[in-house]
């Protein structure tokens, strides 16, 4: 499978680092397109082994799968640019955020097969948890095609795509939200003597390890909460000043404000 990216940033490098790690498709399979003033971009992307081109064009011309990975405001543009080299063999992946299915089917000749997805940075280490939805005119096998490509470096699910601005303000920015609490909780503890590096590691792995718990145990994560909170303990404690702090409210509205915030990038037009 020949894979071509549109924009090679951060995002467009942590799928590809995933796509070959995963052994799903060899790097010389793989080509990314930047413009000129972005070619930094490129030079990072290529050290993963891929090919490099300043032409949107012959990334369409020489893949089967395009992953456009812009700015959600040059979507339409960049789409309009390459529509002519896109054929029915054609599979248009946008990882753009609050870019709909709709938007891509407009600026594309008439039915293209497009698919609208929203991965997260830890692709870089195969544990990406992605959604993705399908446009109007895929066929049956794009969906095992898609879900494919996502599963090589971590995990997906296809969900309506009216669910897709919300998962984009949880999964999508949640890692942001993640990599501050280790940071904090770290901070405390060296607040308290530990050493830095040693306080990353635990601060990482209590959270990892409780994600792993949530998703294996089947237990409701207030249930798993209560486990660690002994009566008058120290955790409990701990959990009143959360509390008192707003812990809770200030993840909730994160994550509204997120989801808000996609949906106002996918209105800018060009």
């Amino acid at each position: 499978m020949r894979i071509g990216f549109i924009g090679a940033g951060k995002v467009a490098q942590a799928i590809t680092k995933g796509l070959i790690d995963s052994g799903i498709t060899a790097a010389e399979n793989i080509i990314a397109s930047s413009p000129k003033q972005d070619h930094l971009l490129l030079t990072q992307i290529s050290k993963l082994g891929v090919g490099t081109t300043f032409n949107n064009k012959t990334v369409v011309k020489e893949s089967d799968v395009v992953v456009v990975c812009t700015k959600p405001n040059v979507v339409s543009r960049v789409l309009t640019e390459f529509s002519s080299d896109v054929s029915k063999s054609h599979l248009i992946i946008s990882v753009a955020l609050g870019v709909t299915t709709k938007t891509m089917e407009k600026a594309l000749p008439k039915n293209t097969r497009v698919v609208r997805v929203m991965p997260n940075t830890p692709a870089l280490v195969r544990m990406s948890a992605s959604v993705y939805c399908m446009g109007s005119s895929v066929i049956e096998t794009d969906a095992e095609t898609v879900s494919k490509l996502l599963t090589s470096f971590g995990y997906c699910e296809e969900i309506s795509e009216s669910l897709i601005d919300i998962a984009t303000g949880l999964s999508g920015s949640g890692p942001a939200y993640v990599f501050t609490a280790i940071q904090s909780l770290a901070d405390g503890a060296v607040k308290m003597g530990m050493p830095r590096d040693q306080a990353l590691r635990l601060a990482a792995y209590a959270v990892m390890g409780s994600a792993k718990l949530v998703l294996e145990s089947g237990q409701h994560p207030d249930s798993l909460k209560d486990d660690v909170c002994s009566p008058a303990g120290c955790t409990i404690y701990a959990m009143h000043l959360l509390e008192k702090r707003g812990f809770r409210a200030a993840l909730i509205d994160a994550v509204e404000v997120a989801t808000l915030r996609t949906k106002e990038l996918g209105d800018f037009k060009v």
